[in-house]
């Protein structure tokens, strides 16, 4: 018996979010049923936290214990067979026995990415949110950094599992803008149910001009849900990063050919 952790990306228009439910494909179920498949036994797998139906992720992780002849590389190989590409594990290593992706992780960073044309892009409709309302940067900007800090976001939150606080650490809020596009970034040593949807759609109230900046210490020091601005929709966030306190998945992906891609050093 050994315990491995994998790191995972997957569409979140492909699954009705993480976890397993009864009658709805997760990503959960997929890996597990893979892993049935492949081992012929029940491994249950235990992410670093749920994603919502339609959510993205990049660099979910999560880990097992099982047993089994085949190493870290042609494991990941053989699963990533069965998961048939919507859900990729992208590395996957033995670890320490104790490892927990959830309980170990220090915090994480997710993205919110909004298409911002004119007119609707016709490609990747399930992978951004659309606005096609002018936006003013400099006010999201001085919202965002309102957040930067440890305050109470139940403002920030809708109903969900029930938490015995709701007070957390934003480590930073970073905006990006492009000519079409607009990125929020956004890390912290724990989030929210809806959280990072609720921060972006109070950012993008702001740079509408339906909020004040100001209003952003109103929602802190009230917790009043209603404070706060709109939840975005879930097509537009992505799981970017889990971070923990030792190294994991360090250097490079090689596999029996090498380095993966044009540069291999």
């Amino acid at each position: 018996m050994r315990t491995v952790r994998m790191q995972i990306a997957y569409d979140g228009s492909a699954y009705f979010g993480w976890q397993r439910q009864d009658g709805f494909l997760s990503v959960q179920e997929a890996i597990e049923d893979a892993l049935l498949d492949l081992l012929g036994e029940v491994v249950t797998i235990y992410g670093s936290g749920r994603t919502d139906t339609g959510v993205h992720a990049l660099r979910q992780v999560a880990h097992c214990q099982l047993e089994s002849g085949l190493d870290d590389d042609r494991l990941r190989h053989a699963l990533n067979f069965r998961l048939g590409g919507m859900c990729v594990i992208g590395r996957l290593e033995t670890c320490r026995a104790d490892f927990h992706a959830r309980f170990d992780a220090v915090g994480k960073r997710y993205g919110y990415w909004v298409e911002t044309a004119r007119f609707r892009p016709p490609l990747g409709r399930t992978m951004f949110h659309w606005v096609r309302t002018p936006l003013e940067l400099a006010p999201m900007r001085d919202a965002a950094a309102r957040l930067v800090g440890e305050h109470d976001f139940k403002a920030f939150s809708n109903a969900g599992s029930v938490r015995p606080t709701t007070v957390r650490t934003i480590h930073s809020v970073r905006i990006l803008a492009r000519t079409e596009r607009v990125g929020f970034i956004v890390q912290g040593n724990g989030f929210l149910y809806n959280m990072v949807r609720t921060i972006a759609g109070t950012l993008l109230d702001v740079g509408r001009g339906r909020l004040k900046p100001q209003q952003v210490d109103l929602a802190l020091k009230s917790t009043v849900r209603e404070d706060a601005g709109v939840t975005a929709p879930a097509e537009g966030l992505y799981l970017l990063r889990v971070l923990y306190d030792e190294p994991v998945f360090a250097g490079r992906d090689r596999g029996a050919g090498g380095v993966p891609g044009a540069f291999q050093y």
